[in-house]
Parts: structure tokens; sequence; C-alpha cells
């Protein structure tokens, strides 16, 4: 049985994956209109539904907040999934997070001391300073105010077929 049904905005964008037991609940409330449907049933005595696969939601939901909450998938969408060292845009799983001034140095797991990074160039500066690696960043790191819309997807190997009309091309390219 598949597990997860894709949450559109009222606007028609993915906005989030949730559990098919939640998107029941948000079906029977009234607050989401149901686009597409695995095969499955979700029955009780009383009464079945066909699982959601794709459901819109009727009215936004207020996004706004304060701060941009320090996690791995936000310093990675500010440096817009790409390597802050040589450049190269790649999926969610080939990044990871340097310490612009290392840890072991006194460097503090900031906004303002942590970059993306590949994990070649991750390792060539290893422990060290910018100046003792000799490398060099594309853009130093900052505390961000907002954040484009993250991609729903990040992290996901696959997604159903019947999502593929609702996501657009550039958010399946960070599958993985």
């Amino acid at each position: 049985m598949s597990t997860h049904t894709l949450l559109l905005t009222p606007w028609m964008y993915p906005h989030r994956i949730v559990e098919w037991h939640s998107a029941i609940c948000l079906m029977v409330t009234g607050k989401i209109d149901v686009l597409e449907s695995y095969e499955e049933i979700i029955s009780s005595p009383s009464v079945a539904f066909p699982l959601p696969a794709v459901a819109r939601l009727k009215r936004h939901v207020g996004t706004h907040k304060k701060g941009v909450k320090f996690s791995r998938v936000n310093i990675m969408t500010r440096d817009n999934f790409t390597c802050q060292y040589c450049g190269s845009k790649l999926p969610m799983r080939q990044l990871n997070y340097d310490h612009v001034v290392p840890s072991m140095k006194g460097g503090k797991t900031v906004w303002e001391n942590i970059v993306t990074s590949c994990y070649p160039c991750n390792s060539k500066k290893g422990h060290r300073t910018l100046e003792q690696s000799g490398m060099k960043l594309r853009r130093h790191p900052y505390r961000p105010k907002t954040l484009p819309m993250s991609n729903p997807l990040t992290g996901m190997k696959s997604v159903p077929e019947l999502w593929h009309p609702y996501i657009a091309p550039e958010l399946l390219a960070h599958l993985g």
C-alpha cells in the first residue's frame, strides 16, 4: 500500500508530503480536495475511501515564521544545493555541510560558519582553514531572513507515477 499523499498548495504547487491517515483526516474535515487516488481503498465498518495520492489544500496555510530554522536542508536550500567551493550543483545525497572555520579551531555550527560542500571538496579542505587549504568560497555564509520554498521531495528515491503531472521537472532533479 502507498503510504504517502502529495499535498499541493491552493495554487497547485507541491507543499509537502503527508502520511495517508493525515490526508484522510484533512479530506473528512473538508480541508483538501483529492485530485488523484491510488487503487487501494481505506475502509471502516461504515465508510470507505479511495486512498488519496494527490490532494490540494482549499485554503492557504500561513508559513510566516520568525527567522529561519538552522538545519541541513535549510543550509542546502540557502546555497541552492551548490558546493560553495567548486560550484557543483548536486542532489542533496551528494552534499554535506562544512565548517568554514573548523570546529577543531573554535568554529561554531551556526549559519555564518556553515556552507554546502560536495564530498570531494569537504575532504580536500579537511580540518583546515580556507587559508591553510588554499580554497576559496564562492559566497560567504550568512543567516537568511527567508528561504525560497524548499523541495518537498528532497530525500526521496522515487515518486509515485500519479504525482508526476503535479511536479515541475526542476523539483524532480533533486531526488535522492
